[in-house]
């Protein structure tokens, strides 16, 4: 598009390529782990095993923390760079 790789965004922001792939990275890893741990939590509450509910209620949350991690790394990143 208009930004050519390597080059300094004049609006403090990342490049679209790496907003894609932090979303595209986010989204697949937090889905993974997230859907891991409700899978494997449901299924210990349907054996009757409710310490499974310890992994079922904090699934989305820690999805969620995987995505915000990632998105502190590519910030780090950027500056590090002198790209922001």
């Amino acid at each position: 598009m208009s930004n050519l790789a390597g080059t300094r965004n004049g609006r403090g922001m990342g490049l679209r390529a790496d907003i894609l792939v932090l979303g595209l990275t986010a989204g697949v890893i937090g889905a993974l782990v997230g859907g891991l741990m409700l899978a494997v939590g449901l299924g210990m509450v349907t054996q009757k095993v409710h310490l499974g509910w310890v992994l079922v209620l904090p699934a989305a949350p820690v999805a969620g923390w995987i995505g915000k991690g990632l998105g502190q790394r590519l910030v780090k990143r950027l500056e590090r760079e002198g790209r922001i």
